[in-house]
């Protein structure tokens, strides 16, 4: 079983090894780069996030006791932003992702290091993670 509290503590780890923001920025892009890639057929208006600057596509799947998150961002760094929270949220059932608030993002220095738009739509992504599983779970 997925366990996002673990993901939280290995991403914190992670970036422990970074001394400065540019190593970290760049630790967040190559995330990104290596995130799996959206066929373009899936890359649709529906599935597109509002509340974010760049284009971020957002598909959550599965029921509620796993749900799995796939997302691609034509934006380098909302990329790595996107690598994290699946990291975090992808695998884990619908209860644990209502249960787990994002702690990484204050730990790793996030909230003072990103732009004000590239925040909002980091809220953004996690709002819709929330609502998703939220849904799930009144499915079952």
């Amino acid at each position: 079983m997925h366990d996002p509290q673990k993901a939280q503590q290995d991403i914190i780890s992670d970036f422990s090894l970074f001394e400065n923001w540019l190593d970290r920025y760049q630790y967040l892009i190559d995330l990104g780069k290596a995130l799996e890639s959206l066929d373009e057929s899936e890359k649709t208006d529906d599935i597109l996030l509002h509340g974010c600057q760049s284009r971020v596509w957002l598909i959550i799947e599965g029921n509620a006791d796993e749900l799995k998150i796939r997302a691609n961002s034509d934006a380098a760094i909302v990329s790595g932003l996107i690598a994290l929270l699946i990291r975090v949220y992808s695998g884990a059932s619908a209860q644990q992702i209502i249960d787990t608030r994002p702690e990484f993002i204050a730990a790793i220095g996030l909230q003072q290091h990103l732009s004000a738009t590239r925040a909002n739509g980091l809220h953004a992504m996690l709002e819709a993670i929330y609502a998703a599983a939220k849904s799930f779970q009144k499915k079952q």
